[in-house]
């Protein structure tokens, strides 16, 4: 069996915790972060000679830079990078306020950069490493109400793709995350809101903000089956660029493919028309 280092961001609650409970449980070795490292506490007493609490906002990249020293010096290597730390916003795109869009890019999008351009060369040396970037089935086929959460996950895929190809003749690999509803605190601490709703988008965002009030505290997904998930997808010999989490991620996943199918189809005439001839 072999023993992996990993650093979670976000490890105080939700995904984050899970996976940390389930990393430690399973034997290896974890850099778990947050910005308040106290909360970590009884995870790390619990497992004191195979975690390190440390402290970490990913939206400072001189603190993300220092948190991966401190991970690298504190097992001498990093094998597993999770991009965890994140929140939700919900609200239409007229609805939701220049700081509100900046700080949750800064987050869930620049965030995540951060981390991986501070790993990145730690992993070339080692040569090789896994970068687990926790998306959202909204990052592939986004929900209205969700434009900026889903745009700053839509742009993690993105880079998620074209890094995998960057990286990969170094032995590294590139793994991104896509969960449905699970139970964690995503729907209610995590989630941010308009202050002001606009009643015009009752219709169209609040019937989608509904649905997840009524399923708060009843989210299908189990968040330590996901985390087994996760580590079984690290462990395994060729892990996939996209993991789907959970049936209800499974079917919107599928539909937009049988989506994006029947629009090319449907526009392939026009389309391949504008080359030169």
């Amino acid at each position: 069996m072999t023993l992996r280092t990993w650093l979670i961001t976000g490890s105080s609650s939700g995904f984050g915790r899970a996976l940390a409970e389930a990393v430690l449980a399973h034997g290896d070795r974890l850099i778990a972060t947050a910005r308040r490292p106290e909360t970590l506490a009884t995870l790390v007493n619990q497992y004191p000679d195979t975690s390190r609490a440390i402290a970490l906002d990913v939206t400072n990249p001189q603190q993300v830079q220092a948190a991966m020293q401190e991970a690298q010096a504190a097992f001498g290597q990093i094998d597993v990078v999770v991009n965890n730390a994140g929140y939700g916003l919900i609200g239409a795109l007229e609805e939701v306020s220049d700081d509100q869009i900046r700080r949750n890019f800064e987050t869930n999008l620049f965030g995540a950069i951060h981390v991986m351009r501070a790993v990145l060369p730690i992993m070339r040396a080692q040569g090789s490493g896994h970068i687990v970037n926790m998306s959202a089935i909204a990052g592939f086929t986004n929900e209205l109400g969700f434009s900026i959460y889903g745009g700053a996950k839509f742009a993690l895929e993105g880079v998620s793709e074209a890094l995998r190809g960057e990286v990969a003749p170094f032995g590294i690999n590139v793994t991104l995350v896509e969960p449905g509803p699970f139970r964690t605190e995503f729907i209610g601490r995590s989630l941010d809101r308009v202050e002001a709703p606009m009643a015009v988008y009752e219709p169209t965002v609040g019937k989608f903000l509904n649905f997840l009030n009524q399923i708060e505290g009843q989210q299908p997904g189990d968040p330590a089956k996901a985390a087994n998930a996760i580590i079984h997808m690290v462990e395994a010999e060729n892990p996939p660029l996209r993991l789907v989490l959970g049936k209800y991620a499974y079917s919107k996943f599928r539909q937009k493919i049988t989506d994006l199918t029947q629009e090319l189809d449907a526009w392939e005439s026009v389309g391949l028309a504008t080359d030169f001839e």
